[in-house]
């Protein structure tokens, strides 16, 4: 196919050519693999400044997407590319393959590194994702850092990079550029922009910006940032997000509120234990779905109002294809008895097959479940329809499901995402959490966005 870029994906390219050390934050559907590979291309056969490449991605898109792209458009038919996922047989045998780009996934960059034996002498690195290295003390961040001085050029792309909030800057930025700009240490950054927040005593849990510094580091990291809404460029169809609210008996909603007073609820079937705050959390989220784990992992249904909500947004569909977003396997488990009830084809979209099912039509219903299918799936083919029927707590992960049908591509004018909220419980905090999370991310967009006169 041939490539005919929009000006905004040229001027993405030639800021990837032109630094070294690159921070793209591109919005979902503004095509940052084409953008990446065609300024790979360049610096390989053009410019010269490159002679081998790797990519880092999550599994399914380094396995599926970069080569799709690849194979994809006309001009980067000289690129030569081998995909390091599989056993450590197939791993090492297309590291030794000649190529010019190497695709491996985010985790096997530890194996990469300090286990397969073969030489890290790659001078260029593009990492897909760079919120997969958020967190600096992960053994792929470490690992990771240890080859970085021996790297030339650099490319984070990511639309999420401060999902959780600018601390999660430091360590992306560290892997960047060494340090120059936010510090070469997480204590130095922390005493520099944040004041503690919630803490027990001397354990600090977390940390909120002092005055001004939001500003003082998007300023400090803009000369190697750019970013690109896909509102901004793109004719995108319209996004309508709505809650479908359900309400939970006296005796469903005593059970609820017990537990979360006493972290202690007896059941007839089974002993539920919450230790700590962040295993409640969990509890109270699978409970506002509908069944919860016991302490020996067998699961003991609640109640089945957002089962009956989920029958009801099918059937209102009238035929018509919808995406299911799930949290737990429990989850899983209760929607297809559902579907095979009423007798409703459905598929999880875990596998390439799966995938191009949905794609083409023939699934009414699909499964997919926000941190395995969130990155670089393209599902706009298949419909324009998003159902939550379990909620995250991960701002990332929500926007990148929400972004397999609302982006370019999309041939309906109107994506619908719909969140099944069980009222009076631990969704409607989280609802409200996810809407906090993304005032940080959007100002953080907004201030290193670029200057383009389109």
């Amino acid at each position: 196919m041939k490539y005919s870029p929009h000006e905004y994906q040229k001027y993405a390219t030639e800021y990837i050519e032109t630094h070294p050390v690159a921070a793209v934050f591109l919005s979902m559907g503004l095509g940052k693999t084409s953008i990446t590979l065609t300024a790979l291309n360049d610096l390989l056969f053009d410019g010269f400044e490159i002679h081998k490449a790797i990519v880092i991605a999550p599994l399914r898109v380094a396995r599926d997407t970069w080569p799709a792209e690849i194979e994809k458009w006309d001009h980067l038919g000289s690129l030569i590319y081998s995909v390091v996922v599989g056993t450590e047989a197939e791993r090492l045998a297309a590291l030794r393959r000649q190529a010019d780009i190497y695709i491996i996934n985010r985790e096997n960059v530890q194996w990469l590194v300090e286990a397969s034996g073969i030489p890290f002498d790659y001078d260029m690195v593009v990492v897909d994702e760079l919120s997969s290295f958020k967190n600096h003390q992960s053994k792929r961040f470490r690992a990771m850092m240890k080859v970085r001085p021996k790297v030339g050029r650099i490319v984070g792309l990511t639309g999420t990079p401060s999902s959780n909030g600018l601390m999660d800057l430091w360590a992306e930025f560290k892997l960047l550029d060494m340090g120059q700009r936010l510090g070469r240490f997480i204590g130095q950054y922390r005493t520099r922009f944040f004041l503690p927040d919630k803490r027990n005593g001397q354990v600090v849990f977390s940390y909120k910006p002092l005055p001004g510094a939001e500003e003082q580091i998007y300023r400090l990291i803009s000369d190697i940032t750019i970013s690109m809404k896909s509102t901004d460029y793109l004719q995108m169809p319209q996004f309508v997000s709505s809650g479908y609210e359900v309400y939970l008996s006296e005796e469903e909603t005593q059970r609820y509120v017990s537990f979360k007073r006493d972290l202690l609820l007896q059941l007839p079937d089974g002993e539920i234990t919450a230790a700590n705050a962040a295993a409640l959390s969990g509890k109270l989220s699978q409970m506002a779905n509908g069944a919860v784990y016991t302490d020996e992992g067998e699961t003991i249904a609640i109640h089945d109002r957002k089962l009956d909500a989920l029958e009801d947004i099918i059937e209102s569909m009238g035929g018509k294809p919808l995406l299911v977003a799930y949290w737990f396997r429990h989850d899983l488990e209760r929607i297809t008895g559902r579907l095979h009830k009423l007798k409703i084809p459905f598929s999880r979209l875990d596998s390439s097959k799966s995938i191009r099912r949905w794609n083409s039509g023939e699934l009414p219903v699909a499964l997919i479940h926000p941190a395995s299918a969130g990155h670089g799936l393209n599902l706009q083919s298949g419909g324009s329809t998003l159902v939550w029927f379990g909620l995250t707590w991960s701002l990332e992960l929500y926007q990148q499901t929400n972004a397999r049908l609302w982006r370019q591509g999309q041939q309906s004018d109107i994506v619908v995402i719909q969140h099944i909220i069980t009222k009076g419980t631990i969704d409607e905090r989280i609802m409200k959490a996810l809407s906090e999370k993304d005032t940080t991310q959007a100002a953080l967009i907004e201030a290193v966005k670029a200057d383009l006169k389109i």
